[in-house]
């Protein structure tokens, strides 16, 4: 029986070296595919250890008897753990290779839509964020699923079963109370998505802070701020509170500049400058531009808005502050009688008689 085992044993050892030497062959030859097929190159990045550990697993749950420790009654005991611990992680490697083989497919989609520019952007990125939606998704029920079968691998649960649905009601709706913030923002963030309110790079406006849209799942989403900073936001925020979108239906943004002035501003001579600043400029789009007073401020101001238009909102953030400090500049260097100022009006001044020394004679 002793060398029967040691056979047994040199079989199964055998057989799982020749199974991953196969899957390492096979990697090394995606490997040379994925100089010019990009799928190969995204199989070889996702699916390389899970393989590895279905080819093990699955081979060794497939070679392995109980038996092959011994025949007494305790040895055959341990050999039945060691084989049901093997099927269990047969399984749970399987679910991995499956989750990975998905993401490889769907990234190689979300690669060329990453590439689109254009008017099709919009679009892309709409797609773009359902297919992160739809895979989050699909893995957690692949994961849920695996779990299950897990389970019933065993006797003792498969026992069990009858009593578990018979309670499946009252525990379904204790479940379902506990975990309800959660699915609520599970269903806003696929109504978010496939709503096409909110996508991946989209620039908007929350609490006052502007940012893109760097991450959106089924819970929370991350808002990249101009600074570098990253707001963290429930999903739920957005069903529930308004926002501005500022990429909605489409990444042109118009951008305005204000200045207050003095009433000796030479509004025409303002606006031939504005014009003739941003022809040159590379940031603006050749689109719409004016300048207008749009306002008599209490204080005795003039208020003048000048509007440019630019390709994105980086670009409109950018433009507009490159025209507000050259404005500023041709203001202060041509024309100092309108540089901002505040008149008082005494009781000498509205007699006509002249300022001097205080107002006394």
């Amino acid at each position: 029986m002793r060398v029967s085992s040691t056979a047994h044993w040199l079989i199964l050892a055998g057989s799982i070296a020749g199974v991953i030497l196969l899957v390492e062959l096979a990697r090394r030859m995606l490997v040379r595919a994925g100089r010019k097929w990009d799928l190969a190159r995204h199989l070889v990045e996702r699916c390389t250890w899970p393989m590895f550990a279905v080819a093990a697993t699955l081979t060794f749950s497939l070679g392995f008897i109980p038996s092959m420790l011994g025949i007494s009654r305790e040895e055959l005991a341990v050999g039945a753990m060691i084989e049901r611990v093997v099927e269990v992680a047969s399984i749970a490697a399987l679910t991995w290779l499956i989750i990975q083989a998905s993401y490889a497919f769907t990234d190689l989609v979300m690669d060329r839509l990453v590439q689109v520019e254009g008017e099709r952007n919009r679009r892309a990125r709409r797609i773009l964020t359902q297919i992160g939606l739809v895979r989050r998704v699909a893995t957690a029920a692949v994961i849920i699923i695996a779990f299950g079968v897990m389970l019933f691998s065993f006797p003792q649960v498969r026992a069990l079963g009858a009593g578990l649905l018979a309670s499946a009601g009252i525990a379904g709706a204790i479940i379902g109370i506990a975990a309800q913030p959660t699915l609520g923002n599970m269903v806003a963030g696929l109504q978010l998505a496939f709503s096409d309110a909110l996508r991946l790079d989209d620039v908007v406006v929350v609490e006052e802070e502007w940012g893109r849209i760097e991450e959106l799942t089924l819970t929370y989403v991350v808002l990249r701020l101009w600074d570098e900073r990253r707001l963290v936001l429930p999903v739920s925020y957005f069903t529930q509170n308004p926002f501005e979108n500022w990429t909605r239906h489409g990444s042109r943004v118009v951008a305005a500049v204000y200045l207050r002035v003095d009433w000796a501003v030479p509004v025409d001579k303002l606006r031939e400058e504005l014009y003739r600043f941003i022809q040159d400029s590379p940031l603006w789009d050749q689109k719409d531009w004016t300048l207008q007073v749009t306002d008599v401020l209490p204080n005795g101001l003039v208020e003048l808005r000048g509007l440019m238009s630019a390709a994105d909102s980086a670009s409109a953030w950018d433009l507009k502050c490159d025209v507000r400090e050259h404005l500023v500049t041709y203001i202060r260097e041509n024309y100092p009688d309108a540089l901002p100022r505040f008149r008082i009006e005494t009781p000498e001044s509205r007699a006509g008689v002249p300022w001097r020394n205080g107002g006394r004679g």
